[in-house]
């Protein structure tokens, strides 16, 4: 069963309760990415691409939000901020960054890599492991810094 949809849908359902507007936008935001790969691929989404799906939503706003910032709107960045903080309540865990850096250092090891040239490589064993738990622009700067090093 798919337990995240589900429990999207529940909070979405309190929020409509709870007249909170600003949380329910961004679950109805949610939901329609869900939905619109649903339709693309016609098929029915499990917790794991479901997890791919508000991934990709936060790296969407965490590009605004730089952007945002760069461009001195604090506003829009916060608003962003605001649906990052919403589109998080749904993922697992976020990794510590001493988490992360064993997983990378694990990884390393575990392909055996020795430059950048094997960084697919062991993009391909975290990826899965640290899907809507880190952000993977941070974990590919701590594979290289780990090549570098």
């Amino acid at each position: 069963m798919d337990l995240l949809k589900e429990r999207i849908k529940d909070d979405m359902k309190a929020s409509m309760k709870n007249g909170d507007k600003a949380r329910l936008g961004v679950i109805r935001m949610m939901l329609a990415a869900i939905k619109q790969v649903e339709v693309d691929e016609r098929v029915e989404l499990g917790d794991d691409r479901v997890l791919v799906v508000l991934d990709k939503m936060l790296k969407q706003r965490r590009e605004s939000i730089k952007q945002f910032r760069d461009a001195n709107r604090i506003d829009l960045a916060e608003i962003e901020e605001a649906e990052v903080r919403v589109i998080q309540d749904f993922l697992p865990q976020a990794l510590t960054e001493a988490e992360i850096d064993v997983m990378v250092a694990n990884a390393i090891a575990e392909v055996g890599a020795t430059s950048i040239k094997d960084m697919g490589a062991v993009m391909a064993i975290l990826k899965p492991q640290m899907q809507g738990r880190a952000d993977m622009a941070v974990v590919s700067g701590r594979i290289k810094a780990g090549f570098s090093a």
